[in-house]
């Protein structure tokens, strides 16, 4: 202030320096195909959206697909061979009837309504997420593709070059791709967390996770690490197997995700005998007109219906009110609905190979990859304990069983290998459940970044510090914005340390914050403009080997 007038003048001085503001850090992005994506009249198609909660995904990105699934009789001895052959793709069950051997089989992508984000959203949610960023890359209408930089799934995770929220990248839907354009995808992944934005860590599913590694389709832990690479291994993160979940209940399915009804019409009327039952059995007939309904479409139920109140009608006044009922849509679609409703509650009291149908479509509906649940308990752990509590030792909501048991033994070489390229393994415990039993990134054999906590946490601490150290810039580079700076930063990694987030009894011992002429800049930086700060922290790892020594001692008395 310049005084030139006699007077009195106030001067005010800040007694306290600016403050770091600790960033979000589980905000993940998803990336992958949705019923719908607009908001009002607007398209989101490869526009990242934030959203809060499963209602608000619905309302911008629609519901689940409907599931297609085929039933058929299989050739002898096929039901036996089928879950090691078929597990890699979890598109086929099989199971035997009567001494009959049946497929159950769904074709990947639009041809069997086969895509995992709605799904996904519904796991997230579950295990504790919030808010979240979705990019819709399309429709039901289309086949799930790797793409490039602008389309596909590769396409969805380019756009989020623009977003600074996001810190977690999931894409449940690259396991429904083949083996080759997977690895594409989970590499875009990698390249876009560790080397285009260095915020941000990748949850990867391992493509035919839901075989164990003795399947005969091949060795999927193997078939992983040879696929994932080695670039940026310590910005992500993969857990196997994958999950059967409870997200469908039996309630929630009818005849109407299989597409060859009619086929399993005849099969129920043969198991039911009743191409055998006489003429005039009344009960027989009448099952296998219910049978026959299986195949109706929205027109045909219209026709029995209106044919149903020309029978039962008593005058012409009450034919034409119901007649006109069903001309209106709504009174047309409920009663549709009650009668799909009870032709299926009829026939899952009256077939065994009815119910074992739906049960299998159930079970392949629910089996998914565990990404998205995943993501979300980071979300639970972030927001209870903190980002550098291990995401691990936790339970994972929703889940019946991990499609693989995995044993002590079998998760060694999981773990701990000679690559370095460790996965994490979520196993079933006796009174516990399915728990997170991993907490390592890819980049296994690394001291720094061997453990998620610590990327994460790190990637915390730096954007923190970055994004308060930009009101700094373009201040002059002298000796009182080095002490702003320094002090802004200490004060930050105290509050940190105190809530356990560094090492150390004391905040001497947690980090130092070093800047200054001579300590972390030359003359040369100074007329250049840089200044230079280095932060040392002393990051917090898990126990994760406990080892407690047992010995006898003499008797003393």
């Amino acid at each position: 202030m310049i005084m030139k007038t006699p007077g009195v003048y106030i001067v005010e001085k800040n007694a306290f320096p600016n403050s770091v503001v600790e960033v979000a850090t589980a905000v993940p992005a998803f990336v992958g195909y949705t019923s719908r994506a607009v908001d009002r009249d607007t398209s989101l198609t490869n526009k990242p959206w934030r959203i809060a909660s499963l209602a608000e995904f619905e309302h911008h990105f629609g519901g689940a697909p409907e599931p297609i699934f085929t039933v058929k009789a299989a050739a002898p001895g096929t039901a036996a061979a089928l879950p090691d052959m078929t597990a890699a793709r979890a598109q086929e069950a099989a199971f035997t009837h009567g001494g009959q051997d049946y497929l159950l089989t769904r074709a990947a992508g639009r041809a069997g309504g086969r895509f995992l984000l709605h799904q996904g959203m519904r796991h997230f949610f579950q295990n504790g997420g919030g808010a979240c960023c979705i990019v819709s890359v399309g429709s039901y209408c289309d086949e799930i593709a790797a793409g490039d930089e602008r389309t596909g799934l590769v396409g969805g995770i380019t756009s989020l070059l623009e977003e600074q929220e996001p810190t977690l990248v999931v894409v449940p839907d690259a396991v429904l791709l083949s083996r080759a354009d997977c690895a594409i995808v989970q590499a875009a992944m990698l390249k876009h967390c560790g080397l285009d934005m260095r915020n941000r860590f990748a949850i990867l599913d391992v493509w035919g996770g839901e075989c164990d590694r003795q399947s005969v389709m091949g060795n999927c832990i193997d078939a992983f690490r040879q696929d994932v690479g080695n670039n940026f291994l310590d910005f992500a993160a993969a857990y196997y197997p994958w999950l059967h979940t409870s997200l469908v209940q039996a309630g929630d399915i009818d005849y109407g995700v299989i597409d060859n009804r009619a086929d399993l019409g005849k099969l129920i009327s043969t198991e039911l005998g009743l191409d055998r039952a006489a003429a005039d059995d009344k009960t027989a007939v009448a099952f296998k007109e219910m049978v026959g309904d299986l195949n109706n479409d929205d027109t045909t139920w219209k026709t029995q219906l209106a044919a149903a109140i020309a029978k039962s009608s008593k005058t012409d006044t009450e034919k034409g009110e119901a007649t006109k009922a069903l001309d209106d849509p709504g009174s047309l679609s409920v009663a549709i609905a009650t009668h799909r409703s009870l032709l299926h509650q009829s026939l899952l009291a009256a077939s065994a190979l009815y119910s074992k149908v739906l049960e299998e479509a159930r079970v392949l509906i629910n089996l998914m990859p565990p990404a998205a649940a995943i993501a979300g308990l980071y979300a639970m752990v972030d927001s209870t304990r903190g980002v550098w509590k291990a995401p691990a030792n936790v339970s994972v909501a929703g889940v019946v069983k991990p499609a693989v048991e995995i044993s002590h033994a079998d998760q060694e070489d999981l773990n701990v290998t000679t690559g370095g390229k460790s996965i994490n393994a979520i196993r079933s415990f006796i009174g516990e459940g399915p728990l997170v039993w991993g907490a390592r990134t890819l980049d296994g054999n690394s001291l720094d970044w061997r453990y998620i906590k610590v990327r994460r946490t790190m990637i915390m601490l730096e954007e923190s510090c970055r994004l308060a150290a930009k009101a700094l810039v373009f201040e002059p580079n002298v000796g009182n914005t080095w002490v702003t700076i320094k002090s802004m930063i200490s004060n930050f990694l105290t509050g940190i340390w105190k809530r356990g987030g560094l090492a150390g009894a004391v905040p001497n011992d947690a980090f130092s914050v070093h800047v200054g002429l001579g300590e972390t800049m030359t003359p040369q930086d100074i007329v250049e403009g840089i200044l230079r700060v280095t932060v040392l922290v002393a990051l917090t790892r898990p126990a994760e080997f406990i080892e407690i020594t047992f010995q006898q001692q003499m008797k003393r008395s």
